[in-house]
């Protein structure tokens, strides 16, 4: 029988998150990101259900979190723990073909769920909280403009 773990800010300090998979950290990070938004959209007085999944879809849809990492890159807005991250996310093999997009698009996409993840599980809130408030204004801003 498997052992069930609580999960408590304990059992979250115990994990070797250098250790963990890149594409552990993504589905992670794809989860947490996803919460986030839909705060977010909640927050915005969004609440039908088709209206809220078409608009969370131009917030976690592979190609809106690339155009995201593209800008967090290009601004110079990561540490240098965190681009390392994104690197390791970026690199790593899923073996799955993406679907309604490109591979590069979707390694990008990983790359980002990989640090969104990563920053979760190292518990450091305050820079998750930063780096997805960035990524909810970048991909507001990227829909405005039609990008």
């Amino acid at each position: 029988m498997e052992k069930r773990i609580i999960m408590s800010e304990t059992n979250t300090n115990r994990l070797d998150v250098n250790g963990i998979n890149s594409l552990a950290l993504a589905y992670m990070g794809d989860a947490i990101y996803e919460v986030h938004v839909r705060h977010h959209l909640l927050l915005l007085g969004k609440t039908k259900p088709n209206q809220l999944h078409r608009t969370a879809t131009k917030f976690v849809s592979a190609k809106a979190q690339a155009a995201i990492l593209h800008e967090l890159l290009e601004k110079e807005l990561l540490t240098e723990a965190e681009q390392v991250i994104v690197r390791r996310g970026r690199n790593a093999k899923s073996g799955t073909v993406p679907k309604n997009t490109d591979v590069l698009t979707y390694r990008h996409s990983t790359a980002f769920e990989a640090l969104i993840g990563y920053l979760y599980l190292t518990n450091n809130q305050s820079r998750l909280r930063s780096i997805v408030d960035l990524a909810i204004t970048i991909s507001e801003e990227q829909h405005e403009t039609g990008k």
